[in-house]
């Protein structure tokens, strides 16, 4: 049984490595919190201007597509599409 408030269906793994958010040719730099196959928790200088669907370059490289799920001032939590 999840604790209350969890809804994750997967679990997500602790880290602290650097990634990028793509805006067209713009990047905004941000740190991975933790990480799955399906969305991750990313923490930048403010969440300010940033859409709600981006390009997300994460620790390995990969590109990932993701869609905003919620978010507060400076970490943003994502889906991978």
């Amino acid at each position: 049984m999840c604790p209350m408030g969890e809804r994750r269906t997967v679990t997500r793994v602790r880290m602290l490595k650097s990634g990028n958010i793509l805006l067209g040719s713009r990047k905004v730099p941000c740190t991975v919190r933790n990480l799955s196959e399906i969305g991750a928790c990313l923490m930048v200088q403010t969440t300010y201007g940033i859409p709600a669907a981006f390009q997300f370059r994460g620790p390995s490289g990969e590109l990932q597509a993701c869609k905003v799920v919620w978010r507060n001032d400076t970490k943003l939590g994502v889906h991978f599409c």
